[in-house]
């Protein structure tokens, strides 16, 4: 039951403060951090205690939930309330608990209207976020997949910039059609493998069994239909994680909503993309997904380039660093779609990264943003006098989003690339200058930000970083250097799993094994 008590308690949560006070904003906000804290406490288990059983997956639950029948008697729909993690789905449980805490202190002083709203909405998010993760069931993924885009909703177009309403709306318009598109190819898997419910492992089987059928039979998955199929699921997840073309819903939404909300966007929710390609489309269509993973490589290396160029225009910083998440989640998804184990991992173990270091970034612009009411770069300059404890905090994580050596984000970085080079050295070699453009408009910002002259009286008595602040950011910052000092435990924790979703496609290691049993 632990799974579901994971779902459940940000939800029991926020009960109580349905008929708390508005008056009562302090009471609220300890309460909600408190209980964000008590998730962490709860999920702990799924890194002590991980053990998978005989399907792969740890703290399996299976509980039915909804059941139709036709008129004579047969069960048609089944839905089941089915849960489990494995190597990957715990790890980013476990990133959502340890992130939410940090976003809801990260609120204190930036919310400040219709705080009561806010931060229901946060724990009624973090329960859909979990249940991404944990679902077994497609049908309860996609419920949770769909009920995480109104409070983010929310989030954003109430306490969101001056153009909260354009942002928000872009931003579920995108998703709500990847997502319809998704739904109408989950049913048609569903009804046409004859599946007896939704269990992901099961639905895989079925449609193993279902494109060896041969010809005419009713119940054969043709090519073409597999290509529809994946191109519906693989549009949903492009637009959530978000791939190039369909990332321009991103920077709207991050520039206008307010830090907490940026801070969960990245280092969550953009997540559930990339695992929902790992975990729904590798095994359902290994077919498509042989055919098309060169395509998809070609499309993030142009993500990493173009967010790259992009962010180095930028002259707003939250923007920047918004570009650079599209640069970022590109190469998250270029070690994916190597269908190498060490490009899986390495993809996985970069999400888990862009998570810790990109909501750094986005929690020190909120915190500049409190001090200043602009994000502008050309309003800063030499801001390191007056804030040498913020422009450390700053520098760290800058060095990390760039992947320098004993941080998080070189061994993921690295292992990405290698991936990307195992299986197409041109598009590995090409992926590898959004490390060299990463530095140059990172390093670039931080040196028009925090060096040189003051240039503003005003800013020579910038109030540097106070109590709560450091508190915020500590836990990431030792994150940052426990990541990437010991990478080995996360990366033992992920192998499993990644050799299991490209397994079933296709992949230049499969030619390599084959090529060694010939001879």
């Amino acid at each position: 039951m632990l799974l579901t008590w994971l779902i459940v308690l940000p939800v029991l949560g926020a009960l109580p403060m349905f008929l708390a006070r508005e008056q009562n904003a302090r009471e609220l906000k300890v309460w909600a951090f408190v209980v964000t804290l008590a998730t962490v406490v709860a999920s702990l288990p799924l890194w002590f205690s991980f053990a998978p059983g005989a399907n792969g997956y740890a703290f399996s639950e299976a509980h039915k939930w909804v059941e139709f029948k036709d008129a004579a008697g047969k069960v048609y729909l089944n839905i089941g309330f089915n849960l489990g993690v494995d190597g990957i789905s715990s790890l980013l449980i476990l990133l959502t608990t340890f992130i939410m805490p940090i976003a809801m202190l990260s609120s204190w002083n930036y919310i400040q209207k219709r705080q009561k709203e806010f931060y229901i909405a946060m724990l009624l998010l973090e329960t859909a976020m979990i249940g991404v993760f944990a679902a077994t069931d497609l049908f309860l993924f996609y419920v949770f997949f769909e009920a995480s885009l109104l409070p983010m909703y929310i989030i954003i177009g109430v306490w969101g910039g001056e153009e909260k309403i354009y942002a928000t709306t872009k931003f579920v318009i995108y998703t709500a059609f990847g997502s319809l598109l998704m739904f109408v190819a989950l049913l048609f898997v569903y009804f046409k493998t004859g599946a007896q419910n939704f269990d992901v492992v099961q639905l895989t089987a079925a449609l193993a069994k279902a494109r060896t059928l041969p010809v005419g039979d009713p119940g054969q998955l043709t090519r073409n239909a597999e290509f529809w199929c994946f191109w519906a699921f693989a549009l949903a997840f492009a637009i959530k994680v978000p791939l190039f073309p369909v990332h321009t819903w991103l920077p709207d939404a991050h520039v206008q909503s307010p830090t907490p909300g940026s801070v969960v966007l990245a280092a969550v929710m953009l997540k559930m993309g990339g695992y929902g390609f790992l975990r729904i489309v590798f095994p359902f269509f290994p077919v498509a997904v042989a055919q098309y993973s060169n395509l998809f490589m070609i499309i993030c290396v142009i993500g990493i380039i173009y967010g790259s160029m992009m962010a180095f225009v930028q002259t707003d910083i939250k923007k920047l660093v918004a570009y650079s998440s599209v640069a970022h989640m590109g190469t998250c998804m270029l070690g994916v779609f190597s269908m190498t184990t060490t490009g899986v991992q390495g993809g996985v173990y970069q999400m888990l990264n862009h998570g810790i270091s990109t909501s750094a970034l986005f929690l020190l612009i909120g915190m500049l943003y409190e001090r200043t009411h602009t994000r502008l770069i050309a309003f800063y300059g030499g801001i390191a006098k007056s804030v040498p404890v913020f422009t450390t905090a700053f520098i760290i994580v800058t060095l990390s989003s760039i992947g320098l050596p004993l941080t998080n984000g070189f061994i993921g970085e690295f292992t990405c690339l290698l991936g990307g080079f195992l299986r197409n050295p041109m598009l590995g070699l090409l992926a590898s200058t959004g490390v060299i453009l990463g530095a140059v408009y990172m390093l670039f910002a931080v040196k028009r930000m925090f060096f040189g002259t003051i240039r503003r009286e005003d800013l020579k008595h910038l109030r540097d970083l106070d109590g709560r602040e450091k508190l915020v950011l500590a836990p990431l910052v030792i994150a940052i250097f426990a990541m990437g000092v010991a990478p080995t435990a996360f990366f033992d924790r992920i192998k499993p799993a990644a050799e299991t979703y490209i397994g079933y496609s296709y992949t230049p290691e499969k030619e390599m094994k084959a090529a060694v049993v010939e001879k």
